[in-house]
């Protein structure tokens, strides 16, 4: 069976008819809305942040699937925090303190797609990305924040 695969980035909750996705699904004959409709229930929880889809058609069929990623590590951060940016020069300017609460809530978001195999080291990653952005983690830089969890700190949290 030929299929037809369309990568896009849309918003959270309020993809439309419109571009990227309208004009890619026109052409295989679906019923666009229908799909656009799955689209947001699937990215409602991401609202207003980007979201990477991938909408795989059926042209004999017209069946389709809808995979829906998660917003990048950064983005899931400035939403969680209220902030609009990182720091420009994050080893002398923070920006904003991340607790453990927030970096275990986007750890568990991003599941799937953090390399780490316990939600601890999940959560080791995403204080990663607290480095280069400028952002400190329960008051400490992101590294040493690393380094109290390998010492068994934050075991209540997990």
């Amino acid at each position: 069976m030929p299929t037809e695969t369309i990568e896009a980035l849309v918003d959270g909750g309020e993809a439309t008819a419109g571009p990227p996705l309208g004009p890619e699904l026109g052409p295989l004959q679906v019923n666009i809305m229908e799909i656009i409709n799955a689209v947001n229930e699937k990215t409602a929880k991401f609202k207003g942040m980007k979201v990477p889809v991938v909408i795989t058609v059926d042209t004999g069929t017209k069946e389709y699937d809808i995979k829906v990623g998660t917003p990048p590590t950064s983005s899931l951060l400035l939403e969680k925090l209220g902030i609009d940016k990182g720091s420009g020069s994050p080893a002398t300017n923070k920006v904003a303190d991340l607790s453990i609460e927030q970096a275990k809530e986007i750890a568990e978001m991003k599941f799937d797609d953090l390399l780490g195999k316990s939600l601890k080291e999940k959560v080791k990653e995403i204080m990663g990305t607290c480095v280069s952005m400028g952002v400190t983690v329960d008051g400490k830089d992101p590294r040493d924040a690393q380094k109290a969890m390998d010492e068994g700190e934050y075991d209540k949290y997990f």
